[in-house]
C-alpha cells in the first residue's frame, strides 16, 4: 500500500470524498477554481487546501501531476 493510499485510509468518509473530487477534478481540468498555491522555494511544488485539508504535489514540465501526500494540517505538513 503507497502511503496516498494510506492517507486517504485514515480520513473520514466526507473528507476522502472531498479529496478524491478535488484529485478528479485537478486531472481533468487542472486548478481552475481550486485553492492553489506554489510552495516557497519550488517552482514545481504546489498544495492544495481544503478546509484543514492539504493536498501537495508536483507537476513536471509536460504537465503531468504526482501527488506528493495527503494529510491534515499540522505543524509538519510543508517539511518533506
Amino acid at each position: 500500500m503507497d502511503k496516498i493510499q494510506k492517507a486517504l485510509g485514515k480520513l473520514a468518509e466526507k473528507e476522502r470524498k472531498s479529496v478524491k473530487e478535488i484529485l478528479t477534478q485537478l486531472k481533468a481540468h487542472g486548478t481552475g477554481n481550486l485553492n492553489t498555491k506554489k510552495l516557497k522555494g519550488r517552482e514545481d511544488i504546489f498544495r492544495i487546501r481544503k478546509g484543514t485539508m492539504r493536498i501537495i504535489y508536483r507537476t513536471d514540465k509536460r504537465g503531468d501531476v504526482f501527488i506528493l501526500m495527503i494529510e491534515k494540517r499540522n505543524d509538519k505538513t510543508y517539511n518533506f
